[in-house]
This record gives C-alpha cells, sequence and structure tokens, in this order.
C-alpha cells in the first residue's frame, strides 16, 4: 500500500473506533517524535494522554446534557445573603462530595422557593459529573 492509502485508512480506522483526537493529531505526534527521535512507546503514549485529556470534558458534557436540566444554576448566581437559614459553610462541604465515598445520604429540607434545588440538587451534580463516578446513563467514565 502506498503511504497516502495507509494514511487515509488509519483515519478512517480512527473515525471508526471513535478516537477524534488521535485523529486529529497523530500527524504532527509523529512529525515531533521523529524529530526527537523518540520511540514508538513515547508516540502511543503521548497521543493517548491527549486523548484522555480532551475525553474527560466532553465526557461530564454529555452527563449534563443527558442530564437535561432546564436551566444550569451555579452557586455563583446564588445569594446567600438573601436567603440567611441557608448554611454557607455546611453547602460548601456537601460540594466537595465526601459524603459519596461514606456512602451518606443528604436530604435537603426547606419551604418552597429557599433555594434547596439551587445549592444543592443542580449544582452538586454538575459538581460531580467530571468525578470517577459514573453519570446517569451508565456509560463508564474515561
Amino acid at each position: 500500500m502506498s503511504v497516502e492509502s495507509n494514511r487515509l485508512l488509519l483515519k478512517h480506522h480512527l473515525e471508526k473506533l471513535r478516537l477524534p483526537t488521535i485523529r486529529r493529531e497523530w500527524e504532527a505526534a509523529a512529525a515531533s517524535c521523529a524529530a526527537e527521535g523518540s520511540d514508538y512507546e513515547d508516540f502511543l503514549l503521548r497521543l493517548t494522554e491527549r486523548e484522555l485529556i480532551e475525553r474527560v470534558p466532553r465526557a461530564a458534557q454529555r452527563c449534563i446534557k443527558s442530564a437535561r436540566f432546564p436551566v444550569i444554576k451555579t452557586l455563583e448566581n446564588f445569594k446567600f445573603q438573601s436567603q440567611p437559614s441557608i448554611n454557607e459553610t455546611m453547602i460548601k462541604e456537601l460540594i466537595s462530595g465526601e459524603y459519596l465515598a461514606a456512602r451518606e445520604n443528604v436530604l435537603m429540607i426547606g419551604n418552597s422557593g429557599t433555594g434547596k434545588t439551587h445549592t444543592s440538587g443542580q449544582r452538586l451534580a454538575l459538581l460531580l459529573v467530571p468525578s470517577e463516578s459514573e453519570c446517569a446513563s451508565g456509560v463508564p467514565r474515561p
């Protein structure tokens, strides 16, 4: 096979294997490794590292999209001063996600409109999406 047909076939295989970063960057990485005299393992390591680095945010975005939040709410938009009954320190502690490792439950109780969803439900879900856990769709994290 010719060099050009090998390149086309490789791009096709990488597309079918759903490796977009490697497909996009393998030629530049190959040239860089050739210039440095790096071995094949280093070449593969560079490519797979780049693929993993780009997959994490894409997986997080897929999980957020699959959650179908009507509006993305963040703690940066929440005014704790307007709702003094909410313990800001406790909310920030919950954001760390330590209760997940300890397998503890969190229960938010309060009247309608007091910020339960804003401070806990959606925000905690958004913060925990990039973690090592799986999203609701059951897709394992890279």
